[in-house]
């Protein structure tokens, strides 16, 4: 992303960015067994460094349509940003297939952002623009928009997955990025204690930011926390606060 914030807000924002998409996508394996989507409405709780809790709410809802497709919706309303994202998608054999997505950021402190990415999978041809720049490039199999990845990530946890590698359409380009899971810990949350399986964001040697998530298999592997932990040490940390899930 080209977005320009003060030093000390964008750790904060990468935070809220985590449920708002931001840059990853997906190239998912096909798995022998179906694995059924749930709706889902989800809340979360931002906290800073020693729980310092960041003035805001991000929701997630999951919802199928009357035509049989989906809409995942993200909806972050904070100090620092406004965001709104939605992406309409099919689900067929255990991978999302985007259609539509549409991004929109603002706030105070940073610089405004829109995206929209439509693909074409009749004539493989994905296009849309970025904050006004448009763009028309070839359409790969199994490409996502950079919001589907993460409901793609659950569902591969979720079909036994432990490696996964993520291709995604934004700003006009195609990223790649890789996601492990590594560990199966036990998490606090809202007072109660729930299983949950770890992954991490793989990256480059000598990095030294992380991107940890716990996602809760008897919750349908829904993200139950997530941590970003800045290469100055300081940590930024998304809870649940509140999960429906199905109908």
């Amino acid at each position: 992303m080209h977005l320009k914030y003060s030093s000390a807000v964008l750790p904060i924002l990468a935070a809220w960015l985590l449920l708002s998409g931001a840059a990853l996508a997906q190239e998912a394996e096909e798995s022998s067994e179906r694995v059924p989507l749930q709706p889902m409405k989800l809340s979360y709780n931002a906290s800073m460094d020693k729980g310092i809790s960041l003035n805001g709410s991000a929701r997630r809802i999951l919802e199928q349509r009357d035509d049989g497709t989906w809409r995942f919706r993200t909806d972050v309303d904070s100090f620092i940003a406004d965001i709104d994202e939605t992406l309409i998608f099919r689900w067929e054999n255990n991978q999302v297939i985007p259609l539509r997505y549409r991004y929109e950021l603002s706030g105070f402190l940073i610089k405004n952002r829109k995206e929209a990415i439509d693909f074409d999978w009749d004539n493989m041809v994905v296009s849309g623009h970025h904050e006004g720049d448009r763009f028309s490039i070839p359409l790969e199999e199994g490409a996502l928009d950079p919001m589907g990845y993460q409901l793609q990530l659950s569902q591969d946890i979720k079909a036994g997955k432990r490696e996964m590698q993520y291709r995604v359409v934004d700003e006009g380009n195609y990223d790649t990025d890789r996601f492990a899971v590594v560990d199966e810990e036990t998490v606090n949350t809202n007072g109660e204690e729930v299983r949950t399986l770890k992954a991490e964001k793989v990256r480059d040697s000598d990095s030294k930011r992380q991107s940890l998530m716990w996602f809760a298999p008897e919750q349908d592997y829904v993200l139950i926390r997530f941590l970003q932990v800045e290469p100055d040490g300081s940590e930024y940390e998304l809870t649940i606060k509140e999960a429906t899930v199905g109908n």
